[in-house]
């Protein structure tokens, strides 16, 4: 933690750190267990991984507001792994990619963020947020028993021919966590994060009264949420299963590095403050190699918590440590009756989280533009949702370097042919 930022310090400004860390933890909590649902794993790891995530970057982190913890782009690539690896594999490669985000630190790959191509960036996170979107589309309907697969197109498929088993109940239970969110949000739209909350607590609320035991919810899928704080154990790491998961660490640590330092970035403009790419990077790989002992999944900077961090007055990272400290509170103290939340309520939560994700007022525009970037757009997006975010990124580079050489080739002709 940089000292520097207590400089001149005051009990005010300690007051409006620990409201700032409250109010973001309020916001944590059912993101944090909806986005752990969602990638194929047990609600409570989504808190663990709030927790220490959201501690460590506060204390480690190389920008003083930044809030760290389970976010929605991590879904599909963290579900991939879970259905063709296993929970345990998981937690391995978040480890790994622990490891390799401290590489990278060390090469100073943090300073090439500003050359990521925003056509890319933009491509794979409305990738992201369709498969989000679609994979809510089970619990807001009911269909809690059908599986999951890793392609979009087979949980579309599958949705589908399972539409004759959806659940009513489980419909009103949704549609009225989603009028709540859009009501508050319509005489309050900066109460964004209090908008999840209440719709989790009203529609849960008026469901038992109305028609209870004709919905699911966390406690009956997943059973009871822990009272407790699991106690640190080492990954079991074996170099059959390092090769096997390099290439899943390496989308991790990607993600994670573009996610954190995007977020980064935004803080910097909203505070006209200044970050460290090399600390941050760190940070996040210290993070992301503490989580998986504590039972967490992989961690990054999350944009959405960290504005709201901004705007409530947080002015040191006392604010992140505090958010992380009423999660535990929380945890240890109220966890039982999170275990009666509607699946179904969690499911317009992250509808809406992934709307705001998906980037598509820059989608629309890059489309309009019909341009080179427009065909690395389409691309990243559709290989994100179809096969998967490796594949997607990975070829939207590959068409982004080739059109960087061609364009090369062609202005080293002209110069050519000028001079000859």
């Amino acid at each position: 933690m940089n000292l520097e930022v207590f400089r001149n310090y005051s009990l005010q400004h300690l007051k409006k750190d620990i409201l700032s860390g409250i109010v973001v933890g309020i916001i944590a909590i059912p993101l944090g267990l909806g986005f752990a649902i969602a990638s194929g794993i047990s609600p409570v790891t989504g808190l663990y991984t709030t927790i220490v995530a959201g501690l460590l970057i506060a204390i480690l982190g190389g920008c003083r507001f930044q809030i760290a913890g389970p976010t929605g782009a991590f879904v599909p690539v963290l579900l991939g792994i879970v259905l063709q690896y296993g929970y345990e594999n998981l937690l391995i490669a978040g480890f790994m990619s622990g490891i390799l985000l401290i590489i990278f630190a060390l090469c100073k790959v943090g300073a090439l963020i500003k050359y990521f191509p925003s056509s890319i960036i933009v491509g794979f996170q409305s990738g992201i947020a369709l498969i989000i979107f679609s994979g809510q589309i089970p619990n807001f309907l009911g269909l809690h028993a059908i599986d999951k697969f890793q392609f979009f197109h087979l949980n579309i498929k599958e949705i589908f021919g399972n539409l004759h088993f959806i659940n009513i109940y489980s419909i009103a239970t949704a549609g009225l966590c989603l009028a709540t969110i859009l009501i508050v949000l319509y005489f309050s739209p900066k109460s964004l994060g209090m908008s999840y909350l209440l719709g989790i607590i009203v529609s849960t609320g008026l469901a038992s009264f109305f028609f209870a035991n004709q919905f699911e919810t966390i406690g009956s899928i997943y059973g009871e949420i822990p009272r407790h704080f699991p106690a640190p154990a080492f990954p079991d790491i074996t170099m059959e299963r390092v090769v096997t998961l390099l290439p899943s660490a390496f989308v991790i640590a990607i993600l994670v590095g573009l996610q954190s330092l995007l977020t980064a970035r935004v803080a910097d403009e909203m505070t006209k403050s200044k970050h460290s790419s090399k600390k941050e990077l760190i940070g996040q790989g210290i993070v992301n190699m503490v989580t998986p002992m504590f039972s967490g999944i992989p961690a990054a900077g999350e944009i959405a918590r960290t504005v709201t961090n901004i705007k409530n007055g947080a002015s040191s990272p006392i604010a992140g440590i505090t958010h992380a400290i009423f999660v535990l509170i929380v945890l240890l103290v109220l966890a039982p009756y999170a275990s009666y939340v509607a699946l179904a309520s969690l499911a317009p939560v992250l509808m809406v989280v992934a709307w705001n994700i998906s980037k598509k007022e820059q989608f629309a525009k890059v489309i309009k533009e019909k341009s080179f970037h427009s065909l690395v757009l389409l691309t990243t997006f559709s290989l994100t949702v179809f096969t998967n975010l490796t594949v997607g990124i990975g070829v939207g580079l590959c068409l982004c370097g080739v059109h960087f050489i061609v364009k090369k080739s062609q202005e080293k002709q002209k110069l050519l042919r000028k001079t000859g």
